[in-house]
């Protein structure tokens, strides 16, 4: 659980930073609600709220694979879901523009990956 556990606190950190920079661009462009109708404003609200969507979901997932798989495939599902994260809010915020794509692509991959191999477990077909 060593790097599930170390995933999950660095995308705690990667949540705090995209939601300190929601409140930086509301400040520094006087938006108190919504968006204000500024598309910079707008990514990092997304940004945000799309990982907010996703994340809380795929750890438990992940999560509840522990007793079913072994390290190996906890810790790609885990390093996965933080790649995929740290891509995508790249890409929303501008940093690296092909990151958005490819950080929504991973970070569904973990989640059906997840979903199904819980699954499996569950059904008995496949886990230790």
């Amino acid at each position: 659980m060593d790097v599930f556990e170390t995933c999950a606190a660095l995308l705690g950190l990667l949540a705090a930073a995209l939601a300190l920079n929601v409140s930086r661009l509301r400040r520094r462009k006087k938006v108190s609600l919504g968006d204000g109708g500024d598309l910079q404003l707008l990514a990092a609200i997304r940004a945000f709220g799309n990982f907010m969507e996703f994340v809380p979901f795929c750890l438990v997932l992940i999560a509840m694979l522990e007793d079913h798989y072994g390290f190996r495939t906890i810790a790609t599902l885990s390093v996965g879901l933080l790649a995929g994260r740290v891509l995508h809010a790249g890409g929303m915020l501008g940093l690296f523009k092909p990151g958005r794509v490819g950080g929504s692509v991973l970070t569904v991959v973990v989640l059906v990956a997840a979903s199904g191999l819980l699954l499996a477990a569950k059904l008995h077909l496949y886990g230790r």
